[in-house]
């Protein structure tokens, strides 16, 4: 019994689509454009968060030592950073670290080099800081200066990406507002959509209705076959809209990574793999939720005893 109920609700939902074909078409393709809309700020969202992300991990602040330090002066200094909140590591590069990097970096022209082994060597101590979360790089950074051994500074300069981390963060952080706002957009329009063209069915379908009624049918009996309906526009809509996103992205990102590789930038982007799961959650939730709360709508002054 149950299994007749349910295919009548399914079959009936189905027929609904084509009995208003147009209408039908129109709110499949509001909400691909929509869904589209949304899509496009929600992946570009997820990769500026990936590169932030991959900064935190691979960047930090790099804080130099005078060169009156000794090393046991640069070992504390390092202690007392790695104290502060928002440091995730501290980690001491020495003189000889940074010549033997400036050494690689010059590759056959490393003799160029040679009189700055031992006392020679010019370039200073440091200590190399990674955060836990990039927002707090300027606290970070105050603090840092504020450190004493014995009322004595040995902090001489710091250098950090300041103005690549705020730019990040000011630009993670407007996507998510355009993102929060698409979506509302996106759920305002699509509900308004579905619920118009289902509104179409009902009215065409008004006196069917009512003899239902009367003869004693359910309100949630008569409700749900236009639910299913608006479910399966909400469902086609977004497994059409993350083909589409899928053939787009793809293309896109080979292009970016072909870019990245010629001018050799250490940032990687997110492959659709990554975010599939995620975007299939995320539309089907949307598409199966705006189903349902459209046609809701549609059927309340219908279903009104």
């Amino acid at each position: 019994m149950r299994y007749n109920i349910l295919t009548y609700h399914i079959g009936e939902g189905i027929r609904n689509l084509f009995k208003n074909k147009k209408s039908t078409v129109a709110s499949l393709c509001i909400m691909m454009a929509t869904m589209l809309m949304f899509g496009i700020f929600f992946i570009i969202g997820e990769n500026i968060n990936h590169i932030m992300k991959t900064i935190e991990e691979d960047q930090g602040i790099q804080v130099f030592i005078i060169d009156s330090a000794d090393s046991k002066e640069v070992q504390e200094i390092r202690d007392m950073i790695s104290t502060i909140d928002g440091v995730a590591s501290a980690t001491v590069y020495t003189k000889q670290d940074a010549l033997n990097q400036m050494k690689t970096k010059l590759k056959n022209n490393e003799e160029l080099l040679e009189g700055y082994e031992g006392d020679n060597n010019i370039f200073p101590d440091s200590v190399i800081v990674k955060l836990t979360d990039l927002e707090k790089s300027a606290a970070v950074q105050e603090q840092i200066n504020e450190i004493r051994i014995n009322g004595e500074k040995y902090v001489d300069s710091i250098q950090s990406s300041d103005k690549t981390i705020n730019a990040l963060i000011n630009i993670a952080n407007g996507i998510k507002i355009v993102t929060g706002v698409l979506l509302i957009l996106l759920i305002a329009i699509s509900v308004f959509i579905i619920s118009n063209t289902i509104k179409l069915t009902v009215h065409a379908r008004r006196k069917e209705i009512s003899i239902m009624k009367y003869v004693g049918a359910t309100n949630s009996f008569i409700r749900w076959p236009f639910i299913v309906e608006g479910i399966i526009i909400g469902i086609i809509s977004a497994l059409i809209t993350i083909l589409i996103i899928y053939g787009g992205y793809t293309l896109i990102i080979s292009k970016i990574v072909g870019v990245f590789s010629t001018i050799q930038v250490n940032i990687s982007l997110l492959t659709f793999k990554d975010l599939y799961q995620l975007i299939l959650i995320v539309y089907m939730a949307l598409g199966i939720g705006i189903g349902v709360v459209g046609s809701s709508i549609s059927m309340k002054k219908y279903l009104e005893v």
